[in-house]
């Protein structure tokens, strides 16, 4: 009995070490590399966008954050213009696109093409697409897909606050 054993032995332990496979590895992130941020045409600094700016809109703007639903001001605008980021001024949204979502936020159905970008935002646990302006990186808001059918199918939902509206000339 301990002769077969023995000629177990070395069978065993080449069994058990070859359990470990690659696929239980995990892997990790590389810390040492620092994270690419994209480089605005505005640029300034903290202090000077707190000159510029209301607090709210630099809570919204600089520190994506969110009005209180139904605040808004410019929610129930239903005059012709065009919607410009708060903070620099690029239109970001016009007025024909423009429609009541219900939510509590000012909503359109599409973007000024160019004029806003995208990133993913993981902040509340799942996965929104965030919206900021493409020229000073301000918090706009998020869109989500279910916006109406007819059109694009989206809904950009976004924060009145990072918003100014320009009526169109007479």
């Amino acid at each position: 009995m301990k002769r077969k054993f023995k000629l177990l032995t070395p069978f065993l332990f080449l069994m058990i070490i070859s359990c470990k496979g690659v696929s239980q590895e995990k892997e990790v992130a590389n810390t040492s590399e620092k994270e690419i941020k994209p480089v605005y045409k505005v640029q300034k600094s903290e202090a000077q966008w707190r000159e510029d700016l209301t607090d709210l809109q630099f809570y919204i703007l600089r520190k994506a954050g969110t009005e209180t639903a139904g605040t808004s001001e410019l929610l129930s605008n239903k005059e012709e213009g065009i919607y410009v980021c708060a903070g620099c001024a690029t239109p970001v949204f016009e007025s024909q696109y423009k429609y009541n979502s219900g939510t509590g936020w000012p909503s359109f159905d599409r973007e000024v093409e160019g004029n806003v970008a995208y990133d993913v935002d993981y902040k509340i646990g799942v996965k929104r697409i965030e919206e900021h302006c493409a020229t000073c990186g301000g918090h706009l808001g998020h869109v989500f897909e279910d916006g109406p059918r007819e059109t694009t199918g989206l809904r950009h939902c976004i924060n009145g606050a990072a918003l100014k509206f320009i009526p169109s000339s007479p």
